[in-house]
């Protein structure tokens, strides 16, 4: 049994939890960034010098990338070349991350573990929590207050973990010195890490950590090509031109359907057709007007009460074989974390191809948005230590973030070939029987708590990378980055997931039909009063004075 992976570590549940995409769930405790305006960190942290950006350039990919988001894309595995020198460790280090894999056997009966240890020069040794139940912070929670920390811990971006300045002032080190401008050189995988990534690990104007990079692109609309090919294509000049396409496919009596049911998924794509911003809209005076506020949030609602209406989604909504269903071609479209999440579905079908949705005009007139995703998984800050440790943990860090293409690449994400990983026809990794059982879980945890840059590179399928490419650099054309994301709000922390979740509620009532569209202005009254506009004030104290107007 062999299986082949490409970004190794995130599953789509994984992205979907970590990066916030779903344009409802935006801006949840968005760890990193100014601090709060009470005490001066938001000017702080406006004015950190962030690390020197020094492209990786071992390698060269086949589809450049660039500044604006673009991912580097690659055909075949290229020849991976060393970046690291010596092995990072001494002895022993040990940290906390979480998988969204299966878990992997322990240290003492994962050889995989053990091999990667052996090229690391000591022990590694983590606490890994899985995502189930009260998951990662209620881990966290209880390892920070028992005073015996690991020496590494992974800050999630959204996770619900509160009182973040105060926290790492009191139990983690300052890594500033040691990573602001050139001081970062010294090691260079984390040289690569762009500039976008760095801000995440800013609080109190302070860098407590390497970040760890996710694909910088959000939500999209994937469809069944063929389906779609039936109704003239998987596009639209405006929403009702859309709905009209959906209807055409839907036919209840074959068991068919348009469009998964993912009813806020499906809003945070229609939004984007009638201009709505990215969570959180820059006004001409610099203040913030969230998405839930708008016009447009209203009219997306609105549409996509009308497509339920029109029997356009499928029937059951707890449903969890859409995936295959889309591939089979029974569900026509869903909602995926974003375009590189298109090599998942080559498991299911390796023969249809698939399309991705540019947002359009709702009416032909308005301009539509596309709304990038966060762009980290968050931060791994080190405990206090003497410098010789810090600096330890630092070489660590920069050899579990080798870039794509590398030899430490490969043995983080595949390990020893021959042993756990083999090449096959065409000369990409397909893992060993006992490298699906001892990797996975444990590739997931370290990719968890440190990563490179992404990029695209689907073993087999050069056509879907050409493709993911092409519709990136559409995308673009649109698109809009939420300008909190690297500000940290404490009432999004603490409240957000909750105030959330009541707005959320509603919504889908209207949708579906069991509430009133009336309805949707008590429910963000109620989200601004209980916190909403807290969170304004405090996103406001650490906005990036950069930061774009929204539709100036």
């Amino acid at each position: 049994m062999t299986s082949t992976t490409s970004q190794a570590g995130f599953s789509r549940r994984g992205f979907l939890g970590l990066a916030g995409l779903a344009v409802t769930a935006a801006g949840l405790s968005a760890c990193g960034g100014g601090g709060a305006a009470s005490n001066g960190g938001a000017a702080a942290s406006a004015s950190v010098k962030l690390p020197t950006y020094k492209e990786f350039t071992g390698v060269t990919p086949d589809l450049a990338g660039n500044a604006k988001g673009l991912q580097a894309g690659y055909f075949k595995l290229p020849t991976a070349v060393q970046s690291v020198k010596t092995p990072p460790l001494k002895g022993k280090v040990t940290g906390l991350t979480e998988t969204f894999d299966t878990m992997s056997p322990g240290l003492k009966d994962n050889p995989f573990w053990q091999r990667l240890n052996t090229k690391l020069g000591g022990d590694l040794e983590l606490q890994i929590a899985e995502d189930i139940g009260d998951g990662y912070p209620a881990k966290f929670a209880t390892v920070l207050a028992s005073n015996d920390l690991p020496d590494m811990m992974w800050v999630p971006p959204n996770q619900g973990i509160p009182n973040v300045g105060p926290m790492l002032e009191a139990k983690f080190q300052d890594l500033t010195p040691y990573l602001s401008g050139d001081a970062v050189l010294e090691y260079p995988n984390l040289a690569a890490l762009k500039p976008d990534s760095w801000k995440t690990a800013v609080v109190n104007g302070k860098i407590w950590g390497a970040p760890i990079p996710s694909t910088p692109f959000g939500q999209v609309y994937l469809g069944n090509h063929d389906m779609w090919a039936k109704v003239g294509g998987f596009e639209a000049a405006s929403a009702d031109e859309f709905l009209d396409k959906a209807k055409e496919l839907t036919r209840p009596g074959d068991q068919q359907y348009a469009l998964e049911p993912a009813y806020i998924n499906a809003l945070h794509m229609v939004t984007e057709w009638f201009g709505a911003p990215n969570s959180w809209a820059v006004n001409k005076d610099r203040t913030l007007t969230h998405l839930y506020e708008t016009d447009e949030y209203m009219a997306g609602v609105e549409f996509t009460a009308k497509m339920f209406a029109a029997g356009v989604f499928y029937p059951d909504s707890k449903a969890t074989d859409i995936r295959a269903r889309v591939a089979n071609g029974s569900v026509a479209a869903q909602v995926i974390v974003g375009p590189h999440d298109l090599r998942s579905y080559r498991s299911l079908n390796k023969d249809v191809q698939f399309d991705i949705l540019v947002p359009f005009s709702a009416d032909g007139k308005v301009k539509p948005v596309y709304d990038m995703g966060y762009g980290t998984v968050g931060f791994t800050p080190f405990k206090k230590a003497e410098e010789s440790k810090i600096r330890e943990l630092l070489a660590l860090i920069n050899y579990l973030s080798a870039p794509f293409g590398t030899v430490e690449y490969m043995q983080k994400n595949f390990g020893e070939l021959g042993q756990d990983y083999t090449i096959d026809a065409s000369g990409n990794p397909a893992r060993t029987e006992t490298g699906t059982t001892n990797a996975p879980g444990l590739v997931s945890a370290l990719n968890i708590m440190s990563s490179p840059e992404n990029v695209l590179f689907n073993p087999g399928f050069d056509d879907d990378t050409r493709y993911i490419s092409q519709q990136e650099e559409k995308l673009l054309e649109f698109a809009w980055r939420n300008p909190t994301n690297g500000s940290y709000s404490d009432t999004n922390a603490k409240v957000g997931a909750k105030i959330t979740k009541q707005l959320r509620d509603k919504v889908v009532d209207i949708i579906t039909g069991r509430a009133k569209i009336d309805e949707l202005k008590d429910a963000v009254k109620r989200w601004k009063s209980e916190g909403g506009d807290k969170m304004r004030d405090e996103y406001q104290a650490a906005l990036d004075p950069n930061a774009p107007v929204f539709r100036s």
